[in-house]
């Protein structure tokens, strides 16, 4: 199994509107990406200051599958409309499990 994990922090002005919205969008990003296993994804709670605002961990079979959903248009497409330009930091990781 093949595991991505993705923390970000909204950039300054990005409303909860906006938030909503991305999640919708990983909502259904399942659907259109056949590869994914598991996809649990959200908003920070709030309870530590300094944390991540959001967070997605994505489960794959695979380290070529996990390639299949990066290189995925729909993907891309969350990605430039909902994260690009819209964050002030992103870190990333993958590994085995």
């Amino acid at each position: 199994m093949f595991r991505h994990v993705v923390m970000f922090a909204w950039a300054d002005g990005i409303d909860e509107a906006h938030v909503a919205a991305t999640t919708a969008a990983f909502d259904a990003l399942p659907g259109k990406v056949e590869v994914i296993e598991s996809y649990v994804y959200g908003p920070n709670v709030g309870t530590v200051d300094g944390n991540s605002d959001y967070v997605v961990v994505a489960d794959f079979a695979s380290a070529d599958d996990f390639a299949t959903y990066q290189d995925h248009a729909d993907h891309i497409a969350l990605v430039q409309e909902f994260i690009a330009g819209k964050v002030s930091s992103r870190n990333a990781i993958q590994y085995e499990i």
